[in-house]
């Protein structure tokens, strides 16, 4: 089975959908309905592009609300593809919160939207965004021209009326088990973060997927083609794409079951130096493209082969080394390369990122789906060599197979355990130091030995009449 043929997760809780022209604070909204920095927000329109989905909780009903980007009535390719983005959430929704912005008035495209979820037939809340104090109550009563019943005066900012909204919105929901259920979503609670532009915390993880699923976070440069490469492994157009780099500016989420268990892979934004990182909304997109690398269980570096391997690839790649994480290189846009130049940009690759390891290296199209469906194998095998537990025993004797092949100098590993895995981490006790390069090669053979892929490999060494070993990360 191809990647575009594997199915969405289905939903089971309700569905609330945040919708509106740009810029009227429906990113603020669902920040204080989820109580946390979830979506990027910005005083700035267009900040807001692709589908972003979070668990959120009201007086014990459960339901998924659903923030979209800005809908406007517009040629422009982009502008299309984000407006597209919202209308299939609307099609999606049990409840939609319709925001309008009261210290604007309403405008063209206010109604543009208003006449689009007159014909999805959903129940509308309209919410009249900024009433920040009782001064501009007055004005709130204009909404009702737009036919979708009274609207509710609120400040997502300040959370002023949003617990009365959230008690009309919860009645609105279907009944369901799955609403009712009292526990909240792991990685509600209990988060550190920092204080954000909106008052709101920036909390650390924005996921809220089971442990047990993997999470596949695909990273890269701007405009490599990562957007494109996710809606092919969902089969989902679930991130909007364009040719101008930037147009993702939040990592997205989304849960696939495949033939081989359920993933979780997260799209994440383009990341540039940081020298040319600007600060704002990209600042804020790239802190979020590296907490999905930290939280992920592999990383799929995607790089565009017509470029080659940069100085920001090879940081990248570093970066995600320091996550200790597997990682599977992407080499996208593999048609556009002349058959004669083929072989030495492997060479290159090979050469620019030997600090890998043994990191594979999948000439892909994300375009046309050439050779995506080596991805999933790839990140089943990266999986299971991360989760690997290797028998005392056997290790034992691969070690003295080692040893028996190539004897170390000046010292000798008695015997070796493995004290964790995720990722695989051994412990070797010796009699005295083993050189850097011994320790390379012990490395090379465990993973031979017992096909540990492209995962990292955690090697400590406790040498006899030493306080403590030395440590190191492959």
């Amino acid at each position: 089975m191809t990647p575009a043929k594997n199915e969405i997760t289905a939903r089971t809780l309700p569905l609330v959908v945040v919708a509106g022209r740009p810029n009227v604070g429906k990113s603020t909204l669902v920040n204080r309905i989820v109580g946390r920095r979830a979506a990027v927000v910005e005083e700035r329109p267009g900040v807001t592009r692709d589908r972003k989905e979070l668990d959120a909780e009201w007086c014990g009903t459960h339901f998924t609300i659903v923030d979209t980007g800005g809908w406007l009535s517009s040629d422009d390719p982009l502008d299309a593809q984000v407006s597209a983005q919202a209308e299939r959430a609307i099609d999606e929704a049990d409840v939609i919160l319709f925001v309008v912005d009261v210290t604007v008035g309403l405008t063209d495209e206010d109604l543009d939207v208003a006449r689009v979820l007159k014909r999805s037939k959903r129940p509308v809340r309209v919410v009249v965004n900024k009433v920040d104090s009782s001064q501009r109550e007055a004005d709130v009563w204009d909404a009702l021209s737009l036919g979708l019943g009274d609207p509710w005066p609120v400040s997502a900012l300040h959370g002023r009326g949003t617990g009365d909204l959230l008690d009309d919105v919860v009645k609105a929901l279907p009944d369901g088990d799955a609403a009712k259920t009292p526990e909240p979503a792991p990685g509600n609670a209990g988060q550190d973060g920092v204080e954000g532009e909106d008052g709101l915390v920036d909390l650390v993880g924005t996921a809220e997927i089971d442990q047990g699923v993997p999470r596949v976070a695909l990273v890269g440069r701007p405009n490599v083609g990562k957007s494109t490469l996710f809606n092919r492994l969902v089969g989902d157009e679930r991130s909007v794409t364009h040719d101008a780099p930037g147009t993702t500016r939040d990592a997205v989420d989304t849960i696939v079951e495949t033939p081989d268990g359920t993933v979780c892979f997260i799209d994440t934004a383009g990341m540039r130096r940081k020298s040319r990182t600007e600060r704002g909304t990209e600042y804020f997109s790239v802190l979020r493209a590296l907490d999905a690398l930290d939280r992920a269980d592999i990383a799929l570096l995607v790089i565009d082969a017509t470029a080659g391997v940069t100085h920001q690839d090879q940081r990248l790649a570093e970066r995600i080394g320091a996550s200790g994480c597997p990682v599977v290189v992407i080499l996208n846009k593999w048609e556009l390369i002349p058959t004669e130049d083929r072989v030495g940009i492997l060479v290159d690759i090979g050469d620019r990122l030997a600090f890998l390891g043994e990191a594979p290296v999948l000439k892909i199209s994300a375009l046309s789906g050439l050779g995506v469906h080596h991805i999933l194998p790839a990140v089943s095998a990266a999986e299971e060599a991360y989760h690997s537990r290797i028998p005392t025993g056997e290790l034992n004797r691969a070690l003295k197979s080692i040893q028996l092949a190539h004897p170390p100098v000046g010292a000798k590993i008695q015997y070796g355990v493995q004290g964790a895995n995720d990722p695989p981490t051994f412990t070797l006790f010796t009699n005295g130091r083993l050189q850097p390069t011994y320790l390379r090669y012990v490395e090379r053979g465990l993973r031979e030995r017992f096909e540990l892929g492209p995962t990292p490999i955690k090697i400590r060494v406790r040498a006899k009449g030493a306080n403590g070993g030395g440590g190191r990360k492959r």
